[in-house]
C-alpha cells in the first residue's frame, strides 16, 4: 500500500506539471518527485504566481484526472531526449549531468535522484497526454487509479534549481494526495493544528523571542520571558546533573584551529563549521588561527588532562551548558529548530571499560526521567551505527556497539537499528520524543566514543599501575535547548504547566483602591519563590483578564474590596477558569504543591 501511494503521488507530480503546461504556456520544468504524504514540482514561470492561483491549476488537474490519461513509459536515446527537450534548459542540464554519469548533479533531491536513470546509452521518458517528462518511473497505468478527493495543492514556495543559492530561484508548488477523502481531511485537520502550534508564531505572541536580519539569520534574541523559560530548564536540568554526580564546567566559544584538526572535526565535519578567524589580518605577530567551536568535546578533555588519573577516580562526569556554532545554510534555518548559535546540555563521562554499561544505563535512566519530567512519555529508540567515513578501528566500533545494546536491552527499552547514521566517531543511541499530536522529535543523543581518548592521548593509571585510554561517552539528554524549547512551544501549545512557566500569576486590581493590596499580594508571591506580575495599569478588568488568557497565564487573582478586607484573593485558574475566592497562603500551598509536583 505504501507503495502504490508513493506512486500515485509521483504520478500527481506529472499531472500537476501537465496543468501548469496548460494554464501557463513557456513555462520551463525542473523536477517533481513524491514527498511525504504528497509531492511537488518545480517551475520557471515567465509571471509569478501567488497562493490564490492554487484552486484554479489543482481544478485543472482534476479535469485531467478524469480524462483517463495513460502513462506511457518510453526508452530513447540520448541524442533524441535531447530533441524532446531542447527547448526545457532545465531537464536538458539533467540529460547532460546523466550522460556524463554524475546523478548527484542531475537533481536537487535524494528523492528525484531515485526517480533520474539512464539505461546504457538510452534515457527513461514518460508521456502523460501532452505532457513529456524524464523519469524513470514507477508510475501508475493511468489516472483512473487517482481519487481526485484526495488531492489538496497545499503550499507555494522559492526553490533554489539543485539546491544551490548560486542558481535561478524556481516556483515549487507542493500537493498532498491520499487513497480517500476522509484520510485528506484527518491530514488538513492536523495541518491546520500543527500551525496553530507553530513555536515562531506563539513565540510572537507570547513575547519569548525574535530573530533580526541585522543581526544574523538563525541567531536568537531571547526577550525578558524566553530568557526566564530558558532559565528555568537550565535550573532544572542542572540541579538533576548535579544530584547524578555530574561536575560543572564552563569553556571559551572559541579555540586554536589546531585543536579542531586534532579532533577531526576539520577533517569530517568541516562542512559544518563557521571559517576560522584568521588573527594575523590584525596583528601579523598573530600566528594562529581560530575556531568557533562546534562543539564542547576537546574542551572538556583538556581540562580532564590537567592532571594524572588513576582508576579510582573514575568515572569523572563533566557538564555544561556549553554554547556552539554551526554553519547552517540560510534556506533550512527554522526558528529555534534549526539555527545557527545554540546551547547544548552537553557532557561527557570518562570510565574504564569495566564501567561503560553501568554508565551508559544510569544515563538512560536519567533521561527518561527527565523527559518525562516535561510531559514526553512516548519516544522512539534508536541505535545508529558505523557510518562509511568513520576513525578509528572496527574492532573498537564493534565494542561500542555491543555496550549500547547491551544497555538497552537490560533496561528493556526497545529499539530499532539505524543503519549507517553513526557520527563518525562512534555510534550512538538517538530518543526521538513524541509531542502532543504525536509527531516525532530528535531530542537526546548518547554516544560511545574511543576515538578521541586516542587522538588526544587521554589516560588514566589503571589496577596493575599501567597507563590505559579511558572510554568517552558524549551526551546531551535535550538536545539543543533552542530546539527543546520550540518542541516545548508546540508541545504546549504555549500553555506552559506553572512550574515551566515563565510569567505564573498576574495580581489584577479592580481599581486605584485596591494597587496597594494588589502589591502587597504580588509581593509575598514572590517572596514565596512565585513568579507573579502586577497588572496594575489604567483599562478596564476584563481587558486585563483576556490580555491574561491570551499570554496562557496560569492564575489570574483579582482582588478588590472583599479580597482587600478579608485578605484573600479570587482566583482564576488558566484551564478550570473561576475557582472563587480563596485565602492567599492557602492559595500560596496550592501553587507550591503544583509546583512541586511538576505535573
Amino acid at each position: 500500500m505504501v507503495i502504490k501511494i508513493n506512486t500515485i503521488r509521483h504520478s500527481l507530480s506529472h499531472i500537476l506539471a501537465y496543468a501548469v503546461q496548460e494554464l501557463y504556456p513557456g513555462t520551463k520544468f525542473g523536477i517533481g518527485p513524491a514527498i511525504e504524504n504528497g509531492f511537488y514540482y518545480d517551475f520557471d514561470m515567465i509571471n509569478s504566481i501567488a497562493l490564490d492561483s492554487l484552486p484554479k491549476i489543482e481544478k485543472k488537474m482534476k479535469e485531467l484526472i478524469k480524462k483517463d490519461i495513460k502513462f506511457r513509459k518510453k526508452i530513447v536515446s540520448r541524442t533524441e531526449s535531447k530533441k524532446i527537450f531542447r527547448n526545457q534548459p532545465y531537464k536538458s542540464e539533467i540529460i547532460k549531468d546523466l550522460i556524463k554519469g554524475d546523478e548527484a548533479k542531475a537533481s536537487s533531491s535524494p528523492l528525484a535522484n531515485a526517480r533520474l536513470a539512464q539505461q546504457g546509452n538510452k534515457i527513461t521518458i514518460y508521456e502523460s497526454g501532452s505532457f513529456i517528462d524524464l523519469c524513470k518511473g514507477p508510475h501508475i497505468k493511468s489516472t483512473k487509479e487517482i481519487n481526485p478527493d484526495g488531492l489538496k495543492l497545499t503550499e507555494i514556495a522559492g526553490a533554489y534549481w539543485k539546491g544551490s543559492e548560486k542558481n535561478k530561484m524556481l516556483t515549487r508548488i507542493y500537493g498532498v494526495a491520499f487513497g480517500r477523502e476522509k484520510e485528506l481531511n484527518e491530514y488538513l485537520k492536523l495541518q491546520t493544528e500543527i500551525e496553530k502550534r507553530d513555536h515562531r508564531i506563539l513565540a510572537k505572541k507570547l513575547d519569548l523571542f525574535h530573530i533580526e536580519d541585522n543581526i544574523g539569520p538563525g541567531l536568537i534574541l531571547w526577550h525578558p520571558k524566553g530568557a526566564m523559560l530558558k532559565k528555568i530548564i537550565e535550573g532544572f536540568i542542572i540541579d538533576e546533573y548535579l544530584k547524578n554526580e555530574y561536575e560543572l564546567v564552563s569553556t571559551p566559544h572559541i579555540a586554536k584551529l589546531d585543536l579542531w584538526k586534532t579532533s577531526g572535526h576539520t577533517g569530517f565535519y568541516k562542512e559544518g563549521m563557521f571559517p576560522p578567524i584568521h588573527l594575523m589580518e590584525i596583528n601579523q605577530d598573530e600566528k594562529n588561527d581560530y575556531q568557533l567551536k562546534p562543539m564542547n568535546c576537546p574542551f572538556h578533555i583538556a581540562i580532564y588532562k590537567q592532571e594524572i588519573r588513576s582508576y579510582r577516580d573514575l568515572p569523572i562526569r563533566y557538564t555544561e551548558l556549553g554554547t556552539v556554532y554551526r554553519y547552517e545554510r540560510s534556506g533550512t534555518l527554522h526558528g529555534l529548530a534549526r539555527v545557527r548559535g545554540f546551547t547544548q546540555d552537553d557532557a561527557h563521562i570518562f570510565c574504564t571499560p569495566e564501567q561503560l554499561e553501568k554508565e551508559l544505563i544510569s544515563t538512560l535512566k536519567l533521561t527518561i526521567h527527565i523527559l518525562k519530567t516535561f510531559g514526553f512519555k512516548d519516544y522512539a529508540v534508536y541505535l545508529s551505527t558505523m557510518p562509511k567515513k568513520y576513525v578509528g578501528t572496527v574492532k573498537n566500533w564493534e565494542k561500542a556497539t555491543k555496550s549500547l545494546k547491551n544497555a538497552l536491552e537490560k533496561l528493556k527499552i526497545s529499539y530499532q537499528i539505524d543503519p549507517g547514521e553513526g557520527v563518525f566517531y562512534g555510534p550512538k543511541i538517538d530518543i526521538k520524543i513524541k509531542d502532543s499530536i504525536g509527531r516525532s522529535w530528535q531530542c537526546t543523543t548518547i554516544q560511545v566514543d574511543f576515538n578521541l581518548p586516542e587522538r588526544f592521548q587521554v589516560e588514566y593509571i589503571n589496577q596493575k599501575s599501567k597507563k590505559e585510554q579511558p572510554i568517552m561517552i558524549h551526551r546531551a539528554l535535550l538536545g539543543s535547548l533552542e530546539r527543546f524549547i520550540g518542541v516545548l512551544i508546540e508541545h504546549y501549545a504555549g500553555s506552559f504547566p506553572l512550574w515551566l512557566a515563565p510569567e505564573q500569576i498576574w495580581v489584577i486590581p479592580i481599581g486605584l483602591a485596591h494597587q496597594k493590596y494588589a502589591e502587597e499580594v504580588m509581593k509575598k508571591l514572590n517572596e514565596s519563590g512565585s513568579r507573579c506580575k502586577l497588572k496594575g495599569r489604567n483599562e478596564t478588568v476584563s481587558k486585563k483578564i483576556r490580555e491574561g488568557e491570551i499570554q496562557k497565564i496560569p492564575y489570574l487573582l483579582v482582588v478588590g474590596d472583599n479580597e482587600k478586607k478579608n485578605k484573600t484573593v479570587n482566583v482564576r485558574q488558566r484551564d478550570k477558569g473561576n475557582l472563587g475566592e480563596m485565602g492567599l497562603e492557602k492559595f500560596k500551598e496550592k501553587i507550591k504543591l503544583e509546583i512541586n509536583k511538576r505535573e
